[in-house]
């Protein structure tokens, strides 16, 4: 069984507004339906848990009417502390009705442009692995400071890359290496698959999706309106 677990519990306070980015309107239609829509309709992913505060919760199942269009959509879950904790808690919901080798697909209301190909490329590298993490290279120069201010050192480039979601996971190992983290440590987390490395877990790298970008600004949802925009006018970009 494949679960999806969509991230919105987030309040989007760098986007400078008072509802957060994920239930914004783009194209006609609030930025959550888009990711939504795109695992409902995959062929492979058999259950949708939410991640949401509980006032917007029957919002959302309005929004569901339409974009779940295969009725894939299992519950909420509370959001947590931190973005972690919020997996956390969705983890934990999803094992009640998910068996320890499962996986669960974690990804983030946020990225609208979620695409088939990529859900399809996560679910096909983890055979024989714990986990996936879809990764970008980095096209600039790197550098490192240990103050802030002066340049302490260049990285190298060719072994740095940036994280994406969604990030693919076994349910047993990743619960495990969340709850090991509890009450503090998981509250010092930043990236989704960092407590399955702490825990040694065998996660695998595939290409990412530059396509595949989190709405984080203003400028950002901007980005997104333009492109739902087009795709709703029959537009190509």
């Amino acid at each position: 069984m494949n679960t999806a677990l969509i991230l919105s519990g987030g309040r989007g306070l760098r986007l400078g507004s008072d509802i957060p980015k994920q239930y914004l309107e783009a194209g006609g239609r609030p930025v959550i339906s888009y990711c939504v829509e795109t695992l409902s309709l995959h062929k492979e992913i058999d259950a949708i848990q939410i991640v949401a505060e509980q006032v917007w919760r029957e919002q959302i199942l309005a929004w569901l009417e339409i974009a779940d269009r295969n009725k894939k959509f299992k519950g909420f879950s509370l959001p947590g502390e931190n973005r972690q904790l919020s997996i956390f808690y969705g983890l934990e919901d999803i094992r009640r009705y998910g068996a320890a080798d499962d996986c669960v697909l974690v990804h983030d209301a946020a990225r609208p442009l979620l695409s088939a190909e990529l859900v399809t490329e996560c679910l096909l590298a983890v055979n024989g692995h714990d986990g996936v993490l879809p990764v970008l290279p980095m096209k600039d120069t790197v550098y490192a400071s240990d103050d802030g201010k002066k340049v302490s050192s260049l990285l190298q480039r060719s072994r740095i890359f940036a994280g994406q979601a969604p990030e693919l996971f076994r349910l047993g190992k990743y619960y495990e290496a969340n709850r090991r983290l509890l009450p503090e440590e998981i509250l010092k987390i930043n990236g989704s698959t960092e407590p399955a490395v702490m825990a040694g877990m065998d996660i695998v790298m595939i290409p990412g999706d530059e396509r595949n970008f989190k709405i984080t600004t203003k400028a950002d949802l901007e980005r997104f309106q333009e492109i739902a925009a087009g795709r709703k006018t029959g537009e190509m970009y």
